[in-house]
């Protein structure tokens, strides 16, 4: 590694793959070069090619550079960060004095490597007593969790690299990856005549073009594949009857009502050939090890919980869980899932669950006359503006609220619409690590250190979050100083001085806040002096995983090694071993099994194995899916529009037939309508697609300005997704919205 080669880390997708920058340019803060990092534990030098072009993120155009006010003309003046810090806090604490900590609701804390924010924006909450919050994952995960809380009490991954049948299910790993190494490993799949590759997804994609089997089935009919798949299994005594014996309660509901399914029926209303479905079948019962993984394709679209829980049925009813190359729950340091809370949301009573309020009731919780409505929101890393369904609905709750903060390194369309715009050090201009950590046997953790000072008056997250609680709390150097002092003599002597803080109810709350004071890093890591307390609590929860990993101890010593370790390897950690004896005892539930009978789910299996799907409305006879990632696409957080090198309008996908259909080819431009709005988009006709199908890409749609004729100076690029879905059209069990099944109408433009 040359001097100017510095590590760091991906932040396009969840894997954060570590990669080597080379920095350079006339002001030495140009990303020229980046490479995949060898001395990752996880990724070992695999990068994809979007890490590429990750300069025009460090460089945008629509980078803030100072704290905003908005006027009452409706304009920003620059402000300096004490009246910024001043203002907010008063605001916000007049909201939560006249009508409760309830009213203040957070929005973001995380997403694509850019995590420590969420940590620190707790201290934030607990001095304004705001307990409601929500995030992306709300609008992708919760049903997955939800589920999985309830049938193991845990959130399992897969080991692809050991399985001989692998399942993707409406997942296409080539572009959105979700596991390490994703194009390697599905190469490898592929290209071993003693494996198999199945991928489930209604378009061909580049994934589902390495498969031994794709299962193309119709939009939105994921649960009828999965429940004839099942029947199958069970039919032809494919499941693994020792395994289902010995670890899974209730199987027997879930039999009853698969014993009565209409193979065929299924199959044909999946639009698949049942022979391809029993062959399917026949593999997965039959397999060593099976891993299988489910996404968005499935967790966006109808029937999402159920097809979560289907899916985890298959893991049980095959005994893939706790072997090689199978299922595993990893060793943590942040759990990011779980199950229901018992509490919901203030108005319309949505399920709040992994702590997470549904997206799509947001604007509801806002726009209405109840007397615990939001009132005031802090957005941050996050633009729920173009994220989430009905986008001008979502708008006009943001503006109708008495205060709108928004913490973010560029304008984005939410901080357009803020009262104040406190501007975020970019993740290249402060330390920050990866909390989606998922390995097996090895798991591994990367704090990466800051590349650039923050330009203009950006600070971290870190900083902006203790102001506002000093500002909101008074906190300060009576708290402070006996820690320094502390931390003068060593950390082990602070380890000492922080725990009666860790244990204090008025202050444990405050402890991201203390720790980024007192904990003396420099200034290149010192955004991660947060993890000290998260390695104090994994410590004591998984010590021996932590033990065999090399830090080894009393939990204070254990923690203090994990710390130093993170801190002095720039590439990444391995800070977890397992080994695959301990995963049934890592189940959660109080039997640690399986436990499959749940009423409501197989209430809706026997609903669904008696009729078929709905038939699609007259008007909008296309199914959309809003929301494709594609070569080029990573949701908002490349906002220059110039960092692709193909599809720049981002063109709605259409199959040869419909677009003979229509007369048109590709280039050609359509009018894409939907119940909540229209819009005109370029099209590319493409054999990848079936007939009545239609796809966007994800990531497109925002303002940037820009002096490039194709584009305009600050006019959008391509079309935003979400000015076509309908908040109202969501999973009725955990609110997920059903994104990839919108219905909608193509014409001639």
């Amino acid at each position: 590694m040359s001097s100017l080669e510095k590590p760091t880390a991906c932040i396009l997708c969840e894997c954060n793959c570590g990669i080597l920058a080379e920095l350079g340019g006339s002001d030495s803060r140009r990303l020229l070069k980046v490479m995949g990092d060898r001395a990752h534990p996880a990724s070992r030098g695999y990068a994809c090619e979007k890490a590429h072009r990750l300069d025009h993120y460090q460089n945008g155009r629509d980078l803030l550079t100072a704290p905003l006010r908005r006027r009452g003309d409706g304009t920003f003046e620059e402000i300096d960060w004490d009246t910024a810090i001043r203002e907010v806090s008063q605001r916000l604490s007049r909201v939560r004095d006249e009508h409760s900590g309830d009213a203040v609701f957070y929005y973001g804390g995380g997403g694509q490597g850019n995590h420590l924010p969420g940590a620190y924006s707790t201290a934030t909450r607990r001095a304004l007593g705001s307990r409601y919050r929500s995030s992306a994952l709300a609008q992708e995960k919760t049903g997955e969790f939800w589920i999985s809380d309830r049938v193991m009490g845990s959130s399992t991954r897969a080991d692809f690299e050991h399985c001989d049948v692998a399942l993707f299910l409406g997942k296409n790993p080539w572009q959105s990856h979700s596991i390490p190494r994703a194009r390697v490993t599905l190469k490898t799949l592929s290209k071993d005549p003693a494996r198999t590759l199945i991928v489930v997804d209604p378009r061909r994609t580049e994934s589902a073009e390495l498969a031994d089997i794709h299962l193309q089935l119709r939009p939105g009919t994921d649960a009828w594949m999965l429940t004839a798949l099942l029947a199958v299994l069970v039919e032809e005594e494919l499941f693994d009857q020792d395994f289902v014996s010995r670890h899974v309660v209730g199987a027997e509901s879930l039999f009853e009502v698969l014993k009565s399914v209409r193979i065929a029926e299924a199959c044909a209303h999946a639009g698949l050939p049942e022979s391809l479905v029993r062959r399917t079948a026949r593999l997965i019962g039959g397999a060593k090890a099976f891993s299988s993984f489910e996404d968005l394709g499935v967790q966006m679209s109808h029937h999402s919980t159920v097809v979560s829980y289907l899916h985890r049925a298959l893991i049980a009813l095959t005994g893939s869980f706790g072997k090689p190359g199978t299922h595993f729950v990893p060793t943590v340091l942040v759990p990011l899932t779980g199950g229901a809370s018992r509490r919901t949301s203030p108005v319309v009573s949505a399920p709040i669950i992994s702590g997470l309020i549904p997206c799509n009731v947001i604007a509801d919780e806002i726009l209405c006359d109840h007397p615990k409505r939001y009132r005031a929101m802090i957005v941050e890393a996050a633009n729920p503006a173009h994220s989430l369904a009905d986008s001008p609905r979502m708008r006009q709750a943001l503006r109708s609220l008495d205060t709108l903060v928004v913490i973010d390194c560029a304008m984005s369309e939410t901080a357009a619409l803020a009262d104040y715009v406190l501007p975020a050090a970019t993740q290249f201009e402060k330390a920050e690590a990866t909390f989606f950590n998922f390995e097996f046997p090895h798991n591994t953790f990367h704090l990466r250190q800051r590349l650039f000072a923050p330009e203009g008056a950006r600070l971290p997250e870190a900083e902006i979050h203790s102001r506002l609680v000093e500002a909101l709390e008074g906190l300060g150097e009576a708290v402070y100083k006996p820690l320094r002092d502390a931390r003068a003599i060593g950390l082990e002597a602070y380890a000492q001085a922080l725990m009666p803080v860790l244990f204090d109810p008025k202050l444990s709350g405050l402890a991201p806040v203390i720790l980024y004071r007192t904990a003396g890093l420099e200034e290149a890591q010192r955004e991660g002096a947060v993890l000290l307390g998260i390695a104090f609590k994994a410590a004591m929860e998984n010590g021996e995983s932590l033990a065999r990993a090399g830090f080894a101890g009393t939990p204070i010593e254990s923690a203090i090694k994990l710390f130093e370790a993170i801190l002095n390897q720039p590439s990444g950690v391995v800070f977890a071993v397992d080994d695959w004896s301990q995963m049934m005892a890592r189940l959660g539930t109080p039997d640690k099994k399986f436990h499959l009978d749940l009423p409501d789910m197989i209430e809706v299996v026997r609903d669904l194995a008696a009729q078929g799907p709905s038939a699609r409305d007259a008007r909008f006879p296309f199914v959309l899916s809003a929301g494709e990632r594609r070569s080029y696409t990573a949701n908002t957080i490349i906002r220059d529009p110039m960092w692709r090198k193909k599809d720049a309008q981002g063109a709605l996908r259409i199959c040869p037939s419909d677009a003979e259909g229509l007369g048109v080819v590709t280039g050609d431009s359509v009018a894409l309508t939907t119940s909540t709005g229209s819009a005109v988009v370029p099209i590319e006709v493409s054999d990848t697609m079936q007939p009545g199908h239609v796809s966007l890409p994800n990531g497109l749609g925002v303002s940037y300005p820009s002096d490039e004729p194709e584009f305009g100076s600050g006019k959008a690029a391509g079309v935003a997704p979400n000015e076509l879905t309908a908040s109202s059209s969501r999973d009725p069990f955990v609110g997920t919205p059903w994104h990839k099944h919108v219905p909608a109408r193509v014409e001639r433009a």
